[in-house]
């Protein structure tokens, strides 16, 4: 009995999963919107089941229901429907599409539903997509459009890492297209005979998308004079994703000398110094490959040229920023740096003993200390506080030894309501250091503090203004009114991951409290 694609298809991704070490650990997800491609793919993934009784994948449909057509919720429960059908789990996610002037639809779709999805996975999941041989032909043509390079034109893979997952540090997540090598009139033929009901989406019939374009009115007409094209294409992307691959691995080896990370906040940097004395074809490539690597949209190939020669010709005394759709780029001393828009600086109280309710959007940069937080805090309780990127958190500890803030100071203003318990556990000789204009506030976390306030950090016999202790920590500019400062009485206590101030700090084995900064994940 000769194969049918199906049983193809069956084969290609048993491949396929056992090329990337897949187990029955890893939940297999499709990208499931009922057209014909997804249909017999979930078809496939069915008989794939069957076939493979003794490695038990976890198997769900996914349907993105993206309100843009009035037979969406129709769409939807078809797509149920069939997922009952094959015995396969369904879940539906409702998108809400950002559009607004010069915003693509079809881009902002795909967006919406690439995250949605996202979210759905697990470290180690595997996504399925129904991309075939002709959608990889127009992905090329579109590229082509735009002006891409080999990375560009390299198009589809067949098994690829899976770039928007919401827990990057972890095991990686994986996109696999075990339909890529077959053509649209293969897939056709074999839903016609299996006589499988699939969606029409009326909008693939409009022509003011792209891909429609192509589809409708390029693609024939290339067909006809060379009906082979999708093939030759397809080895055409394979070759520019051969030699991207090998171009990534030359790059990386000439970046890796030029990375280094900033010293205060831990994020990575790029050398420019280094980089300038490199030719001006492997200073544009490292510097799109830094801004890969922070997982960032690259501006168009003009706009990097202009920002590479502000980056690199720039005084080292400049604070240059330059800003594009998702990308900020970034220059303080010899460092360049790539990063997402910041959000609004903020605290927020996360979950866990000691926290209690906080209004950040009525004052997000000032947080004060309860009773509460400050006893749990004083028995030994860590208290976390949420902050925004670069930062993940601030981790309050109780500690006898590192440069910390005497517990007898940040307790004085409770003093008088202290139970005999808390009191026994801070020395007599503490009270030395509490000032009585303490006992009138609770301490604050709050960021921002002009530059010419004097500070006098533990480790400095002399003391110096704030904005010329920024320098010498090595914050940026802009990171500096999102450093979270322990005040108390509008007196300095502490800078977190800085210092302590000298007249604040605990003294031999006495307890005080710990401030330190954890990073988000970087790549």
């Amino acid at each position: 009995m000769p194969y049918t694609l199906v049983d193809t298809l069956v084969l290609k991704l048993t491949a396929l999963l056992d090329q990337i070490g897949a187990t029955a650990d890893n939940h297999l997800w499709l990208g499931y919107s009922g057209g014909m491609d997804s249909e017999l793919l979930a078809y496939t993934l069915a008989c794939f089941r069957e076939t493979h009784p003794n490695t038990p994948y976890q198997i769900s449909l996914v349907h993105v229901h993206h309100g843009l057509s009035r037979n969406a919720d129709a769409w939807a429960a078809h797509c149920r429907q069939r997922a009952e059908h094959y015995g396969l789990n369904f879940v539906l996610r409702k998108v809400q599409l950002e559009l607004g002037p010069r915003v693509s639809i079809e881009a902002e779709a795909r967006r919406a539903r690439y995250q949605a999805i996202a979210e759905l996975l697990n470290p180690g999941d595997i996504l399925l997509t129904a991309h075939h041989q002709d959608d990889q032909l127009e992905t090329l043509l579109l590229a082509l459009k735009r002006g891409q390079g080999p990375k560009g034109l390299a198009a589809m893979g067949q098994a690829q890492h899976l770039a928007q997952t919401p827990r990057e540090e972890s095991a990686p997540c994986w996109q696999l297209r075990p339909m890529l090598d077959s053509s649209r009139a293969q897939i056709e033929q074999a839903v016609a005979s299996l006589e499988l009901p699939y969606i029409n989406d009326e909008s693939n019939q409009d022509t003011q998308y792209d891909r429609n374009f192509l589809r409708a009115e390029v693609i024939p007409v290339l067909k006809q004079r060379w009906p082979s094209i999708a093939t030759t294409a397809s080895r055409s992307a394979a070759l520019c994703a051969e030699q991207q691959l090998l171009l990534d691995e030359v790059s990386a080896e000439k970046l890796q000398p030029l990375l280094c990370r900033c010293r205060f906040s831990g994020v990575r940097v790029l050398d420019s110094a280094g980089l300038k004395v490199l030719s001006p074809q492997w200073q544009a490539q490292l510097l799109r490959q830094f801004i890969q690597m922070q997982r960032l949209p690259l501006p168009a190939q003009v706009q990097l040229q202009q920002a590479l020669a502000q980056l690199i010709d720039a005084r080292e005394d400049a604070q240059l920023e330059l800003s594009f759709k998702g990308l900020l780029l970034k220059r303080y001393g010899q460092q360049i740096y790539a990063m997402a828009p910041l959000p609004g600086a903020a605290f927020q109280l996360l979950d866990g003993v000691g926290s209690v309710e906080v209004d950040v959007a009525a004052k997000p940069s000032k947080l004060t200390l309860s009773t509460k937080q400050l006893q749990a805090l004083s028995q030994g309780q860590s208290l976390s506080v949420g902050l925004t990127s670069p930062w993940q958190r601030l981790e309050l500890t109780l500690a006898d030894s590192g440069p910390r803030v005497a517990l007898a100071q940040v307790m004085a203003p409770l003093m008088a309501s202290l139970s005999a318990p808390l009191m026994a556990s801070i020395p007599a000789s503490q009270g030395t250091k509490v000032q009585p204009s303490d006992v009138a506030a609770a301490p604050e976390l709050v960021m921002g503090l002009k530059g010419s306030y004097r500070c006098q950090p533990h480790n400095r016999d002399k003391g110096r203004e704030l904005k010329k202790l920024w320098h010498e920590l090595g914050v940026p500019p802009w990171l500096r009114d999102r450093v979270p400062l322990l005040m108390q009485n509008g007196r300095l206590l502490a800078l977190a991951g800085g210092f302590v101030e000298r007249s604040a700090l605990a003294s031999g084995a006495e307890p005080g409290i710990l401030l330190k900064l954890v990073a988000e994940a970087t790549p």
